[in-house]
């Protein structure tokens, strides 16, 4: 990573919510061909069991962990900081950064830090909603991009490769996307869905496909417009449907705990 770093742009794409189990399965289906393109995915541990413990670990370089790690240590270290933890030996080829986040040090280190946020705790519209895009020197959410919208990652792909066309090639990007369609409500990728209908693990599955074919549109973008660039795919967390009674996630449950992540270069 510390090659990476100043050579590359970065892309970090949340894919809120989603299962593992769901994305092995549509990835052994062939339903998502874009995402399979770059490797299968890993099997991890969430950081947190919903969006805002989660990313306050991501964000300060504590991404998801392999699943069957039985300590810290066994942790991939892509970004470390020398003043949180026991050790302050540097992992081989992390990248060191300084400040309070990942977004801060690679600002210093002369990036454009870009948040395109999705779900309500990076809309802007609340002091809680505030918090992680602030994080950023750019910022941008609008309620086409929201959880609610069922074109929400077709608007954010169109929004970003628009900005794309008018952005110096000189300076590299961070980009944070935070992609919202599976998170709740996803029923509507359904066919035939009713209207205000119930969410399930095969609506979940069926916004991970849509998701697929827009992914597609942002990567050709980006390498067509910018420079060799670097992708952290991952989860944040789970959810349950009904599982052991339960629903949702905010709650520690395997299938909230259990995230897929993979790493790639464009």
């Amino acid at each position: 990573m510390n090659q990476v770093v100043g050579n590359h742009d970065i892309l970090f794409i949340c894919l809120d919510t989603l299962r593992y189990d769901a994305a092995v399965q549509e990835e052994a289906l062939g339903t998502t061909p874009v995402l399979n393109r770059y490797g299968p995915w890993e099997k991890r541990q969430a950081p947190g069991n919903f969006t805002y413990p989660s990313h306050h670990a991501m964000f300060a370089g504590f991404f998801p962990c392999p699943f069957e790690a039985k300590s810290s240590d066994e942790r991939e270290r892509l970004f470390f900081s020398r003043f949180v933890g026991m050790s302050r030996k540097v992992p081989p080829g992390a990248y060191v950064f300084s400040g309070s986040t990942i977004v801060e040090g690679l600002a210093r280190d002369g990036y454009d830090t870009w948040c395109v946020g999705g779900v309500a705790f990076f809309d802007k519209r609340s002091d809680l909603g505030r918090v992680f895009p602030a994080y950023f020197q750019k910022s941008y959410w609008n309620p086409s991009f929201s959880c609610r919208v069922k074109d929400s990652t077709k608007n954010q792909v169109d929004f970003l490769l628009k900005k794309l066309v008018h952005v110096e090639r000189g300076r590299p990007i961070f980009l944070y996307l935070n992609v919202d369609a599976i998170h709740y409500p996803n029923y509507f990728y359904l066919e035939g869905a009713v209207p205000n209908g119930r969410d399930s693990l095969q609506s979940h599955r069926a916004a991970l496909r849509y998701v697929d074919t827009q992914l597609g549109r942002l990567f050709d973008g980006w390498k067509s417009l910018r420079k060799d660039t670097f992708v952290i795919c991952c989860s944040d967390h789970g959810t349950c449907y009904g599982e052991d009674g339960c629903w949702s996630h905010g709650i520690s449950h395997p299938m909230v705990n259990t995230v897929p992540y993979k790493h790639f270069f464009l």
